[in-house]
């Protein structure tokens, strides 16, 4: 008996596991065959609900649209600027509904869109700006709309930017395992999580002057804006005065508090519509599916985008992997068609010999054709790599970039393997130097030479190519360099950067060093991979994240941090652990 039931259970099983993958086929397909392009009411108005992370380039996800919340559709930068600078022209789109309650991207990012936005107005369109609360950034964002409003009982966070830095150097005592460090240039604090329980004051030093060169340019843009003089901004942040919404209001940071359905009575008067009336809002991904880009110019700029830390091989979403951009930079290099290349970039940095091998290639396209940078969020170290190799770098003024240093990390896992767990092992050599990367014991004296002699002559290497693509001495370069980070604004002052702008200005710079003037296309790379390889290929480690991400709980971003401790292999170009300003 019990063997039928067991039977006829898997029975069951097996059809209700059939008849979902049926459902998830049908869904697939119905969402593939309505790519067809969404047409746009009269009258409209482009809602820009910024709600999901923003990456540099959109990946298309069909189960977003078949089962909405089940997962995090990521928006891409570029595609947001370009679908805000054709509504400008659209006839049909009379104003942006700005939705930034829960705004995930960097201070750069969100300058790039706001930019946009002003630019948007000057057709003489309108743009208002609505959250249930206000974060410093999303407030940023939203302060170049022509009205700013928020929930009665929201909250608006006004009161400068923070970081915080996690140390992990008690932990590593407790446990009995001890980092071995080789670091060049007193900035370098990228190893210090491992070798401090706090902050040097190298390290104090060039993050303030950081936090408050963005929060600057934050202040001066907002001040412009909201025509509230900058001197009063600042006094409202230092002293938190914003503690309640109806501060917000009377401080002239927000114009009105209203609810979800007075926002939409709003917009009907801005439309000129009765109450019964429904707002006609297009979602930004239904309105980026109403046009395609109509240029029929031969003429193109490869805007090829380097997202993430920098890896060996193949890149994947989120790493920027040397044997792809090689791959696309050459393509491009010797494509007769493409006039010009746009290096787009945000990535913290990484691994050292993928950096250099990027940076070989870049080097060689520049003798062909202009090659201009378009610095993102992060263009540090490895990142920073890249852009040097460039004829010009373009920076925001709030990308955090330079970081010109390298460092190593090993680590003696003998006494945590012995003591903690009773492991314990014996090497045996042929020689004086044995294996320069084991967990097994601690490094001799001779050994942790070799590395460090290794890493001392890595940065030689990267500052004597950073001062031949800066048009400076060796000297010169490292009187800023040691490691150090600075923001756009800075870099441009020290050298490291030539224009202060955006992705636009790049690819402006780049027609006009090319000869073309605006007859060209624009045309992203690497281009993503087929939806279904995508599935397939991500399907088992996206279940696995979430599975771990679900067991961890609130514990999951530690987990993250020591998934990327473990990918310090060998000599590193890399900003160190990532930080959030908030």
């Amino acid at each position: 008996m019990g063997f039928f039931k067991s039977f006829f259970a898997s029975c069951l099983g097996t059809l209700v596991a059939l008849g979902l993958l049926i459902l998830i086929c049908i869904g697939i397909i119905s969402v593939i065959s309505s790519e067809t392009q969404v047409t746009v009411a009269d009258n409209s108005v482009l809602q820009l609900k910024l709600e999901t992370p923003i990456a540099e380039l959109e990946v298309e996800d069909p189960f977003a649209e078949i089962f909405p919340g089940a997962g995090e559709q990521s928006h891409g930068l570029l595609q947001i600027i370009q679908a805000i600078h054709h509504a400008k022209s659209d006839p049909k789109i009379k104003g942006i509904y700005l939705n930034t309650s829960y705004l995930m991207t960097g201070i750069a990012s969100i300058q790039e869109i706001r930019e946009s936005l002003i630019d948007f107005k000057q057709s003489g369109k309108w743009v208002v700006a609505y959250a249930d609360h206000y974060t410093e950034g999303a407030y940023y964002l939203a302060s170049a709309a022509d009205k700013v409003y928020m929930n009665p009982a929201g909250e608006m966070e006004f009161n400068g930017l923070a970081t915080e830095v996690m140390f992990f150097k008690k932990m590593f005592d407790k446990l009995d395992i001890k980092p071995e460090i080789f670091r060049v240039g007193d900035f370098k604090s990228a190893v210090e999580p491992f070798m401090r329980d706090n902050l040097s004051e190298e390290n104090k030093l060039q993050l303030n002057s950081m936090l408050n060169s963005i929060y600057g340019e934050m202040l001066h843009n907002i001040s412009d804006s909201r025509k509230i003089p900058f001197e009063k901004l600042k006094e409202i942040a230092d002293n938190m005065v914003v503690r309640n919404a109806a501060l917000s209001v009377s401080s002239g940071l927000i114009d009105s508090l209203y609810y979800d359905d007075q926002m939409q009575d709003v917009l009907r008067e801005k439309l000129g519509l009765d109450k019964k009336r429904t707002v006609p809002l297009v979602k930004y991904s239904k309105y980026r599916k109403s046009y395609v880009s109509t240029s029929t110019s031969k003429n193109e700029i490869a805007v090829i985008v380097a997202d993430g830390a920098i890896t060996p091989g193949r890149a994947s979403q989120g790493t920027v992997g040397s044997v792809t951009i090689v791959e696309q930079i050459r393509k491009a290099r010797t494509n007769d068609n493409v006039k010009a290349i746009v290096l787009r970039i945000n990535s913290p940095g990484g691994e050292v010999q993928a950096s250099d091998n990027m940076w070989r290639e870049i080097v060689l396209a520049t003798k062909q054709k202009p090659v201009i940078a378009s610095m993102s969020d992060y263009a540090a170290s490895g990142g920073y790599y890249l852009a040097m190799g460039c004829d010009s770098i373009v920076t925001r003024p709030t990308t955090i970039t330079g970081s010109i240093g390298v460092f190593a990390v090993g680590w003696d896992l003998s006494s945590f393997l012995g003591n903690k767990i009773g492991i314990t092992s014996e090497e045996v050599k042929t020689g004086d130097i044995g294996e320069l990367v084991t967990v097994t014991r601690a490094l001799n004296e001779e050994e942790k030479g070799i590395w460090q002699n290794r890493t001392n002559q890595i940065y030689e290497d990267f500052t004597k190519k950073a001062a031949a693509g800066r048009d400076m001495t060796q000297d010169d370069i490292k009187k800023i360099a040691s490691g150090r980070v600075w923001t756009g604004i800075q870099a441009k002052d020290n050298g490291l950067a030539d224009v202060l702008g955006g992705f636009n200005d790049a690819v402006k710079i780049a027609a006009g060093a090319a000869g073309i003037g605006e007859d060209y296309k624009l045309r992203y790379y690497p281009r993503p991979r087929p939806f279904l390889e995508r599935l397939m290929g991500d399907y088992e480690e996206n279940a696995r994240l979430s599975a771990m991400q679900k067991e961890l709980g609130e514990n999951y971003p530690y987990y993250l941090q020591w998934q990327r401790v473990k990918n310090y292999r060998g000599v590193q170009a890399r900003m160190g652990l990532e930080f959030t300003i908030r």
